[in-house]
């Protein structure tokens, strides 16, 4: 991949499309993640107006520290970047708290850790309706259109998507030219929807680079059958998370009324 080239390209879409929209810059999450970092940097080089947003709910330290660091970096060496702080954890709490019991609180852990999502969506948008800015999102390939490992509506509920024609290793790549800090480059990729230290790998069952790996045979046709032992089991957990999610890959249903009628 031509890094660098790539990087102009994305920084003069994202400047193009801002301006063709009337928009004057843009707001992006900060989690402390290396999509974010990405993203966050790839807009801050538009020098359009850039507000790094931290919402943390139930957040860990580690996350909050790496989000930190990362946003300092970004306004010591952009001038146009500024950062607003938002502690979700006591909105998410009152919610928690209004909502009905349930017998068993693991039936409802993935609800709320989508909720989580929900929050931080509706945050940014406020923030985007209050400035005249763009939400910028940071789903990569692998997540947005592999195994739809995002929340709708939450995360997946953006205004444009500057990385998401880049695997997730590309993504690291970026961050590597980009000068993305080392902390966040070595950090395990987490989505941190569940206020414990568990990682991506850990709640889908491979790396990002198995599944880019999947995804590419899936593309060229192959199948379950033709794969043996990890591979095999690779390939089933990419297919499994690609037909589940695929609701949040296409576009909304449409019920197309016949024209006899109407």
């Amino acid at each position: 991949m031509q890094t660098e080239k790539v990087i102009t390209h994305i920084v003069d879409w994202l400047k193009n499309y801002a301006q063709k929209a009337n928009c004057d810059g843009f707001v992006v999450g900060v989690s402390g993640g290396i999509d974010s970092a990405v993203t966050s940097t790839l807009c801050a080089k538009t020098n359009l107006n850039l507000l790094c947003v931290e919402m943390p709910i139930h957040q860990g330290k580690n996350q909050v520290t790496r989000a930190d660091r990362h946003i300092e970096w970004l306004m010591e060496n952009f001038p146009n970047v500024n950062r607003q702080p938002v502690n979700l954890t006591p909105v998410f709490d009152s919610l928690v708290a209004s909502l009905p019991k349930v017998e068993n609180e693991e039936d409802r852990h993935m609800s709320l850790a989508n909720t989580r999502a929900r929050l931080r969506m509706t945050t940014l948008y406020y923030f985007a309706a209050l400035k005249g800015y763009l939400v910028a999102g940071t789903g990569n390939k692998v997540e947005d259109f592999g195994i739809g490992f995002y929340t709708k509506y939450g995360d997946g509920g953006v205004d444009l998507s500057p990385i998401a024609d880049l695997l997730k290793t590309e993504v690291y790549e970026l961050g590597r030219v980009l000068g993305v800090n080392e902390d966040i480059m070595t950090a395990p990729p987490t989505d941190g929807l569940w206020g414990d230290s568990r990682t991506d790998e850990d709640q889908i069952g491979a790396s990002y680079p198995e599944l880019e790996w999947a995804m590419k045979m899936d593309n060229i046709g192959k199948t379950s059958d033709e794969f043996t032992g990890r591979e095999k089991t690779v390939f089933d957990i990419y297919k499994r998370y690609n037909t589940n999610n695929k609701h949040k890959m296409i576009p909304i249903p449409i019920c197309e009324i016949p024209a006899h009628l109407k």
